[in-house]
């Protein structure tokens, strides 16, 4: 299996396991936490999809859909680039507010298909290139990938157990 394929089998599934978090829940249940100041379904998908957008975007040097889109609306949120969840308090988490499900399913699958035709093009040599240098060492694609796949497979495995405790 060469390095495309191993990274496209990754990102690959995500999006059922993004699907079987949010089967199902209404928007009331997407945005309830099991406990205080835990993170509810929603905003978990929310959160694991714009890292992904953030990031990927960067990499490839595009536009984050996330501010191209109407993705931001649908949520209750401006388009702000630099907002993906990361340190967000317990106001900044209720104000994630998705029409439904099947606005975080639709995102997710419009950041993935987007992330994945860019792996299919990559070769070896690229994940060389280094994407940041404020790290020591600094960060090479491939490992900027792995990152973001590491941390979407964390958040999607929690929304899944968060669903779980959700009284429907």
């Amino acid at each position: 299996m060469d390095v495309n394929d191993l990274l496209t089998e990754g990102y690959g599934r995500l999006p059922d396991l993004v699907a079987g978090a949010l089967d199902g829940l209404g928007p009331e249940q997407l945005r309830q936490a099991p406990v205080d100041g835990a993170n509810p379904v929603g905003w978990l998908v929310w959160h694991l999809t714009r890292i992904q957008d953030h990031h990927v975007a960067d990499v490839m040097g595009k536009e984050q859909l996330w501010v191209g889109g109407d993705w931001a609306r649908r949520c209750g949120l401006r388009p702000d680039p630099d907002d993906t969840g990361y340190g967000h308090g317990p106001e900044q988490i209720a104000a994630v507010r998705p029409d439904d499900g099947g606005v975080l399913r639709d995102y997710h699958r419009a950041v993935v298909d987007r992330s994945l035709a860019y792996l299919r093009g990559l070769g070896p040599a690229d994940l060389d290139r280094v994407v940041d240098d404020n790290w020591d060492p600094p960060v090479t694609l491939g490992v900027r990938l792995v990152s973001v796949l590491d941390d979407d497979l964390q958040h999607v495995g929690q929304a899944a157990y968060v669903r779980g405790l959700i009284r429907r």
